[in-house]
């Protein structure tokens, strides 16, 4: 009997990337619109990409099967 593949979560793969080491980064939320009133160090900071907690690894892994 063949296993059959498992499907990826479609939002799941526009949303988190995969490191060359194995963990999960993600773009933080926030930088899109509501600009004016931000400061410009706030907004430099939600520019960066950011690594996923370890709390909440197991469930993107879980979304991402055939991801590192």
């Amino acid at each position: 009997m063949v296993k059959q593949k498992l499907k990826s979560h479609s939002g799941a793969k526009k949303r988190f990337r995969f490191t060359s080491s194995g963990k999960i980064k993600y773009k933080k939320a926030g930088g899109r619109h509501l600009l004016i009133g931000m400061t410009s160090g706030r907004s430099r900071r939600l520019a960066k990409c950011d690594v996923l907690d370890k709390s909440n690894v197991k469930d993107v892994k879980l979304k991402l099967p055939y991801g590192r």
